[in-house]
């Protein structure tokens, strides 16, 4: 199926949870934070969370700074 990816046309797993997701892009263990569809989605139900085919998802970085 497909989702945008933050802006870009991204092909995924029929059954792909954004957990999924986050482990196929390597970033398992960072600071990111995950939005789909204007909604952020808790880190708590990453692993629950399906993604549904067009879903519009952006993952940010956290950065910190002083």
């Amino acid at each position: 199926m497909n989702i945008i990816l933050n802006g870009e046309n991204t092909e995924v797993g029929e059954t792909a949870s954004i957990q999924a997701l986050i482990e196929r892009l390597e970033l398992t263990g960072r600071r990111i934070a995950v939005e789909v569809n204007e909604e952020i989605v808790p880190r708590s139900e990453h692993e629950s969370h399906q993604l549904a085919p067009g879903d519009q998802v952006e993952i940010v970085h956290a950065i910190g700074g002083g």
